[in-house]
């Protein structure tokens, strides 16, 4: 309390502008659970007109809110309906018979999407499979009398970040980026229904069906816990995988999660290969991947397969915050520039984007894509610019509408008490992040006038999951929501 009269008299001690809440967010400081912490709220109009500023300077760990930078660098280098492609060859043509003496190649050009019904417009991978040998038959191909090749060439380097922590690269909001990508690199574990409180749950199945995969299950059931509270513990091209944690013992059906795939391009090659057997396109060998591209310009094209467009990814990297497209796209800002596509050449791509618009990256510190780091470091100053940047952008309607607004699931969803009986859910656009002690969450408002307003709220080292810290954000928001104050 002392330090917060003290605040108060320096502020009070000086005349103030007209829109200056500073005050009013230090008496809302005052509360528990920012207590111990480092935290950071700040918020301009997109002219730079200040509202409030408190350390915005201080380096934190943005958690996903750093996906505002890493959507806006994808935005602005390919645009908004820009497609990923990856290509289907064969290094001959099918002779009177149908057999083709050669192999096929499947070149992975960096769709996130690949085999993914997650955004709209990219068929699951069942139906990805089966059309893709469909197109095989009427190329007039019935028997193939060599492999089956998975370029992976694109991307170079580790497939994770270094600095993702162990608990999290067995789950598939760590999974692995590939040149190859397939069904989101990650598939899905069905726990068999455990009634009875503290006793040991089996896994019933896992989708889709990897050959070699062994999962040995340690969790529990828990009475207390209504959310699944499961790991999976493994790392890249790991096939033995360790699950612990809990799952509630409501889940009658069973509980499904999901963890990522040892090695997604090579079961893609494998199941590929099982629907043209299906389908009765003989195969003479087998899915071998490579690590170098062959010589295209000699091969015949057969058909290419798109991604649905960038501004449709978007809306899955910021409105459902999810990792593994965001690891993805950082990689191809890097391929998009002649580089290889690693995660260093990514986090070049992404500082060299704020370095040319004029944003200070003397404060920030990158080391993945989705901010899935705890050792990443950005500053309020640095999203507010990001966001004020933006908002001058020919593309900003397609970064706006990503945000996500009270209406969708997340954590904004205790606003709509608030804001609907005003009308104003949809002037609220915001990317949350959450990672262990960090909260984080920035976007735009629109004031009383229409007017668009920037704002970033970061805190680290909070004491536990308690939702505290929320409560202290959406107070910031009504607080913005009321401008322009008389």
């Amino acid at each position: 309390m002392r330090l917060l009269a003290c605040f108060l008299l320096i502020f009070a001690a000086r005349p103030l502008a007209a829109a200056d809440l500073t005050p009013s967010v230090l008496a809302l400081a005052d509360r528990p659970v920012l207590r111990g912490t480092s935290w950071a709220a700040a918020a301009a109009y997109t002219d730079g007109e200040e509202i409030f500023s408190l350390q915005p300077d201080l380096r934190l760990a943005p958690a996903s809110a750093l996906k505002l930078l890493t959507s806006a660098a994808a935005l602005e280098t390919f645009g908004p309906f820009h497609r990923f492609e990856t290509q289907i060859y064969a290094d001959g043509a099918a002779d009177e018979n149908g057999v083709l003496h050669g192999n096929l190649y499947i070149r992975g050009g960096g769709d996130p999407t690949l085999g993914s019904a997650r955004v709209t417009g990219s068929p699951a991978w069942p139906q990805l499979l089966e059309s893709w040998s469909q197109k095989i038959r009427r190329a007039g191909i019935k028997q193939i009398t060599g492999n089956i090749y998975g370029d992976i060439s694109l991307f170079s380097g580790p497939s994770l970040p270094g600095k993702f922590n162990w608990q999290n690269i067995g789950n598939y909001f760590a999974a692995p980026a590939t040149a190859l990508a397939f069904n989101d690199n990650s598939f899905a574990i069905t726990f068999s229904p455990q009634p009875l409180d503290g006793a040991p749950v089996d896994v019933a199945s896992f989708s889709p069906e990897t050959e070699g995969l062994k999962i040995r299950s340690f969790v529990t059931a828990s009475e207390k816990n209504r959310r699944d509270n499961a790991y999976v513990y493994a790392a890249p091209n790991q096939y033995d995988l360790e699950i612990y944690g809990t799952v509630p013992t409501a889940s009658l059906r069973g509980l499904t999660i999901r963890a990522a795939l040892p090695d997604a391009p090579q079961l893609l090659l494998d199941l590929w290969q099982q629907q043209l057997e299906k389908d009765g396109v003989r195969i003479g060998g087998s899915g071998i991947l490579l690590e170098h591209a062959p010589d295209y310009t000699a091969m015949n094209l057969l058909f290419t397969h798109q991604s649905p467009p960038l501004k449709d990814i978007l809306y899955i990297v910021n409105k459902r915050s999810f990792n593994f497209y965001a690891e993805m796209l950082l990689r191809m800002l890097a391929v998009q520039a002649g580089k290889t596509g690693s995660v260093e050449e990514g986090i070049e791509q992404l500082y060299a984007f704020l370095n040319k618009n004029g944003i200070d990256t003397a404060n920030v510190l990158i080391y993945d894509g989705s901010g899935l780091s705890r050792d990443n470091q950005i500053t309020a100053r640095t999203l507010l610019d990001v966001l004020s940047l933006m908002s001058t952008s020919p593309y900003f309607s397609y970064y706006y509408d990503s945000l996500a607004t009270p209406d969708d699931r997340g954590d904004l969803i205790l606003l709509r008490r608030f804001l609907r009986p005003f009308k104003r859910t949809q002037d609220v656009h915001v990317k949350g992040g959450t990672i262990d002690g960090v909260k984080a969450q920035a976007g735009y408002i629109k004031d009383k006038n229409g007017r668009l307003i920037t704002f970033a709220f970061m805190a680290n080292n909070l004491p536990d999951k308690s939702e505290d810290i929320n409560r202290f954000y959406e107070a910031l928001i009504k607080l913005l929501l009321q401008q322009p104050q008389p």
